[in-house]
């Protein structure tokens, strides 16, 4: 008898299995390959966690970004220092939801980020090379006293901390529109829009870590932020409104109780920084923010990208590496939160004058 025919036969390897994740030994179980993950929606669940990890970005980021435009209304060096103190331990830990909004588009929908971040590479580079400035100007304005240095630095920071937004609002808008210009009305519009809504967003921040008087000028910068906020709000609305392509999205109910609910945050975040309601307006503030962000995700669904027509099912990727994101994301995104959920507490209340970035 040959060797080779007394040799076991081994069976072919079959596709992981996840009972064991799902139910009891014993119990029912499927493997990664048999479909999307209890039978859920994954693609649309990406789509929208997608969105969502985007505004939360601009939400936390935003606050940062808009300390960083009101640093430039300061005069008084105590001042300006218990505005950086109010960012010090946050601004750096916020920055992950960018990288986590780029790595879940690179790796739940690959053909969108090699097309959209391809198309508008220089834009890629212009929003990390502010982003590189605002991070790096704060931690170079510390390192000496000297007048001339830290005019140079506190420009630096102001400078970042505008562009990043700005190049941001940019960067949707032409995704949103399908431009593939690198300027066009519609980047400038949208690109002004964001950051007004990062001031927005960092004076009620800043209300909650300020007293006194620089607290009650805030006010102020707060409710003119808010108006410039709404009248870009108006224009940008009626440049999406101009767009053929756009404009049955944005009379769908969806999109109109969107932007109804964008006026609702923007009187409740004027009635509560009146009444000095602090941290009811950082709540309008991220409705603001998300409300946004919902309207941009709702025009452009069911397709992620609009020059290549790529849809969310054309685009998401195979059914086994989205069951395990799915899986790794469930168990990451809660200790993510976690973590932040224990910073935002470490650090909650005033920033004193006095204390040090």
């Amino acid at each position: 008898m040959s060797v080779l025919a007394r040799v076991p036969s081994v069976a072919a390897p079959t596709a992981l299995s996840v009972g064991p994740l799902i139910g009891y030994a014993g119990g029912p179980s499927f493997t990664l390959a048999d479909g999307p993950l209890f039978g859920l929606p994954l693609a649309e669940i990406w789509f929208g966690l997608l969105f969502f990890l985007l505004g939360t970005f601009l939400f936390l980021d935003g606050f940062d970004f808009g300390v960083g435009a009101l640093f430039a209304t300061r005069e008084d060096s105590a001042e300006r220092e218990q505005f950086l103190t109010a960012i010090g331990p946050f601004w750096d830990g916020n920055e992950v939801w960018l990288v986590v909004f780029g790595g879940t588009l690179f790796a739940t929908f690959p053909p969108v980020y090699a097309t959209l971040f391809s198309r508008h590479y220089l834009l890629m580079f212009a929003i990390l090379g502010a982003l590189i400035l605002r991070g790096m100007a704060p931690e170079l304005y510390e390192q000496r006293h000297d007048e001339a240095w830290r005019r140079w630095w506190g420009r630096s920071f102001v400078v970042g901390s505008l562009t990043a937004p700005f190049f941001l609002g940019v960067f949707v808008a032409h995704w949103l529109f399908g431009v593939t210009a690198l300027v066009s009305l519609q980047g400038l519009v949208v690109g002004l829009a964001v950051v007004t809504l990062t001031i927005v967003d960092g004076a009620a921040f800043l209300r909650i870590k300020t007293r006194g008087a620089l607290r009650d000028d805030l006010r102020t910068d707060a409710l003119l932020a808010l108006g410039a906020y709404l009248v870009l709000l108006v224009l940008t609305l009626g440049l999406l409104y101009a767009s053929p392509a756009i404009r049955p999205a944005l009379v769908s109910a969806p999109s109109i109780a969107l932007v109804l609910l964008s006026l609702t945050f923007a009187t409740v975040y004027a009635l509560a920084t009146r009444a000095d309601r602090y941290y009811m307006a950082v709540g309008a503030a991220a409705g603001l923010v998300f409300a946004l962000v919902a309207v941009v995700a709702v025009l452009l669904y069911p397709e992620l990208d609009p020059v290549t027509g790529l849809t969310v099912e054309e685009a998401v990727v195979s059914t086994i590496p989205l069951n395990l994101m799915t899986i790794g994301m469930a168990i990451l995104l809660p200790l993510i939160f976690g973590y932040f959920a224990v910073l935002y507490s470490s650090f909650s209340g005033p920033a004193e004058e006095g204390e040090g970035y």
